[in-house]
Formats: structure tokens, C-alpha cells, sequence
């Protein structure tokens, strides 16, 4: 299964978030500097996963983002679930057209239980859990932020 590339820089986010040393707040831009994506796409992220709750954000000239409670024990499954905007997991359902074997479909169902047993086995992958201080040291010290702070 492939998720698509908003989910991949939400996903990416909140794994920098996650690995802020003593939960530092982080700009959009030292996040999507951190992540190697265009800020108008994290901005765009970063602004979905406010409003599911998973981080906050501070205001002001000294102000950024960092995960909240519930970004800290938010598992990949959850995360992935809120972000999938498909309503099905192949293209049944088209703009020129629903595809003429839709009724009572075999396939469809079996691609919906795929795509939940995919988001069940990363239930138990806390997104907090995942990043490493050997993995995100380099990345720190790429946008300025040391460790110790």
C-alpha cells in the first residue's frame, strides 16, 4: 500500500516534532527545512495536523509548533486513517463514470479490509517513538538547533 505525499510530509512533521529536543518549538520553515520539503506543502500539513489536535502552535516572534499530548501518543494507523481522503481504495468510482462492475463487488470490499489490516498493523507504531538522536542529530544541526537546547 502507498500513502500518498501529504501524508508522507504530515507524517515527516510530526517525526521532527516528535524528536525536538525538550519539545523546542519549531517554525514551519525549520520543519520543512528539516524534512527537505517546499514550506508552502508543510504549511499546508502543519495546519491540518493543528486542527486534528496532534500539534501546537505558539504565536509571536519567538513562536512555533510542537506535538501535543495526543501527537506524542499518536500511533502511524490513527494518523494515516485521519489523513486518507480516498473513499475507495481503487478507482471505482470515477468523474467520467462509476466503473460497470461496481455492483456487488468482490474486489472493492477486499481492497477496503487490505487497507484497514495495512492501517491495523501500524496501530501499534507510536509516531513519537520513531525518531532516533543519531537520525536527527545531523538534521538539527542543519537548521541551527542544538541538541542541548
Amino acid at each position: 500500500m502507498k500513502i500518498n505525499a501529504f501524508a508522507d510530509v504530515s507524517l515527516r512533521a510530526l517525526m521532527v516534532l516528535a524528536a525536538a529536543p525538550g519539545g523546542a518549538l519549531l517554525t514551519t520553515q525549520n520543519v520543512a527545512d528539516s524534512v527537505g520539503t517546499p514550506y508552502n506543502h508543510v504549511s499546508k500539513a502543519m495546519t491540518k495536523l493543528r486542527g486534528l489536535g496532534l500539534i501546537e502552535v505558539v504565536r509571536g516572534r519567538t513562536g512555533g509548533s510542537r506535538l501535543s499530548h495526543a501527537g506524542r501518543t499518536a500511533t502511524v494507523g490513527q494518523v494515516l486513517r485521519q489523513l486518507d481522503t480516498r473513499t475507495d481504495a481503487a478507482d471505482c468510482v470515477a468523474p467520467g463514470g462509476n466503473c460497470p462492475l461496481i455492483t456487488e463487488c468482490r474486489l472493492r470490499a477486499a481492497l477496503a479490509r487490505a487497507r484497514e489490516a495495512f492501517y491495523r498493523e501500524l496501530d501499534s507504531v507510536v509516531i513519537a517513538d520513531l525518531p532516533g538522536s543519531r537520525q536527527m542529530a545531523p538534521v538539527f544541526n542543519m537548521i541551527g538547533l542544538r541538541p542541548g537546547l
